[in-house]
Formats: structure tokens, sequence, C-alpha cells
């Protein structure tokens, strides 16, 4: 038998399904994640078992029946399995691709045994978030390697950190915003995953660039190349500029906050408010930390944004789909996986 190697995909997750007690048990294995609300373990199990999990579980409940389809179910689950069947296909009979969520199911634990089971030659986990962030890309690493630290034979097992400037993943989100014209809209959007300030100050081990000037962002280099703020503003930067887009007809923005602590900004909602304010009629809007659509993209910018934006007297808000079936992005998966 020939030997193979092994692919392991991952993303973030999705409950079951969106009843209230999926919703629940979801966002209790996501939030209890030391990486995620990385405070005393103590204060965060209060935090999201007494509160959080408790009053948020509902409402969002509520806005992942939005999104679920009746057929395919989880969005995000729905176009994870078909970039794992695309890249299997890409890949061909001499690899075995894997689907795992960090969170929920299909677990890390069962992918890593289909593999242990097919007995892969070579793992190489590929954590499906362009941009490195210790509460996604780091949780799933961390994860990985305690599985497989107790395996008694360990394969060779390599890691993807980011591919947030791989030419293959900005030619993707170019070409599915091309369609809309872009130039075309009053101003373009890139909206990003948020995350706490703190977090970004904690990754700058020298204290060295992270919020030390306003603009500490908008160049990427040596000094800053593992921030995540900074990897956003370059993917943002690259996709603008094979749209040919000029500077003042985009911002780089921030979604999806959560608690009252400062997050990343300017925040998305701020920015469109503001834009419609400013008499802007017409967004296009990307989001580039999200290689597949899911409750980020379609419900909150797709449904609750846009609704913002036209009740604000916008007139239209487009959001430019997740790379899903891209095959530019299969090639892009491709192009990781034999690293």
């Amino acid at each position: 038998m020939t030997a193979k190697q092994g692919v392991l995909l991952v993303n973030l997750g999705t409950p079951d399904s969106p009843s209230v007690k999926d919703v629940r048990r979801y966002l209790a294995a996501f939030l209890t994640d030391g990486r995620v609300i990385d405070i005393h373990p103590f204060w965060r199990k209060l935090l999201v078992r007494g509160l959080i999990v408790p009053f948020r579980g509902p409402r969002s409940a509520a806005l992942y029946r939005q999104v679920w389809d009746t057929q395919t179910g989880s969005p995000l689950l729905h176009y994870s399995r078909l970039q794992q069947q695309l890249l299997q296909q890409e890949l061909g009979e001499a690899w075995v691709v894997a689907l795992a969520m960090r969170y929920g199911n299909p677990s890390i634990a069962a992918a890593m045994a289909n593999l242990q089971t097919a007995k892969v030659t070579r793992i190489r986990v590929i954590a499906l978030f362009p941009q490195y962030a210790s509460a996604t890309t780091g949780s799933v690493h961390q994860q990985v390697m305690d599985l497989v630290s107790r395996w008694p034979v360990i394969p060779e097992i390599s890691f993807v950190n980011s591919f947030h400037d791989l030419e293959l993943l900005i030619g993707a989100f170019a070409a599915n915003g091309r369609k809309y014209q872009p130039r075309s809209y009053d101003h373009i959007l890139f909206s990003f995953h948020g995350l706490p300030q703190r977090q970004l100050l904690k990754s700058d081990h020298m204290r060295a660039h992270c919020f030390q000037t306003t603009n500490c962002c908008s160049t990427f280099g040596a000094r800053n190349r593992h921030c995540y703020s900074a990897q956003c503003y370059h993917t943002a930067s690259l996709i603008a500029g094979q749209l040919q887009l000029r500077p003042g007809h985009f911002t780089v923005c921030f979604q999806s906050r959560l608690g009252r602590e400062p997050w990343l900004q300017p925040y998305t909602s701020d920015v469109i408010r503001q834009l419609a304010a400013e008499g802007k009629k017409r967004l296009l809007v990307f989001c580039p930390a999200f290689v597949a659509d899911c409750l980020e993209t379609l419900q909150e910018i797709g449904l609750e944004y846009r609704k913002a934006f036209l009740d604000a007297g916008g007139e239209e808000l487009q959001l430019v789909e997740g790379l899903n079936g891209s095959p530019l992005f299969t090639r892009a998966l491709a192009a990781l996986a034999i690293g």
C-alpha cells in the first residue's frame, strides 16, 4: 500500500443545530478556551457559564436560525466540507484530507484519529484563518499538539502559521469582488473579525510597536509581521491593489466585538453609520478574515449591518461572498498543503 500524506483543515466551529441547547453547548466550549478569553480560569468560568452562556444562548440561537439552511444546515460546516472535498480532488489519492472544527463537530480529535488510522506519513495542519491570532490559529495548534503528543508514533507534522498575503488567496478575494464592479460603489469596507486590544499587546513581547503610534499597522514589515492587525491591513491593501482601488475609497474595520473593553478599531458598526452620515449610498463589504460564509458574514454583515446602514440613510450594502467553493482558493489550499 502506497504511503499517504495527510492534511488537517480546521475552522472555528458551529453548533450542531440552532437550538438554544446546542448553541449554549457550543458557546461554552468556545468561550472557556483560555486563548479566547485570556483571564484567570476561575473568573473565565464564572463569566462564561454564569453570565454569557445563559443570557447570550437564546439570542445567538435566534441569529443562527436566520442563516441555517433547511437542506445544508450550518453554512460554515457546509462550505468547509465543500472546501475539504475540493482539496481532496485537487491533491488526489496520495493524500488524505480531514476536516475539523476547533469547537463542536467534527472534532479535531476525531479528524486526527482518522489520519492516524490512515497511517499517513506526514500531517500538514491548516487552520482556516488567513491572519494569525492566538485565539484562533494558536488555539488550533495547541489542541493538535496536545493530542498528537500522546500518540505512540508521532508522524512528521507541520503547521501553517498564517497565509494572509498568499497570492492565490488575494486573487480569490479579488475575483469574488470584481464581479460587483467595486469602483462603482461609493465606498469599500474590508471588515475583519475583531480582537481585544490587550491580546495584541500580549503578542508584542518587546513592546516595540503595538499601539506605539497612531498608524502602527498601516505598514507591514519585520517589526509587526506577527501582529494580527498588521496582517489584516496588509491583506486589505493587497486586495485593494489587485482591484486598483485608490486609498480614500476603502476602509479597514473590525466587527464582532464582545464585551465592553477596547477592541481593535474602528468598529464596523461605527464606520457604516459614519459613511451614511457623510452621504455615501452604496457600500461593498469584503470579509477577508473568513474563508467560508458563516454567522459573522451572512447575518452580522449581510443582515444586521445592512439594516443599520439603510436605517441611517444608505441605499445598498452588498456583501462579497466568502471563498466557499472558489477554484483559486482550492489551489491556495493545495499550495499550503504541499508546503
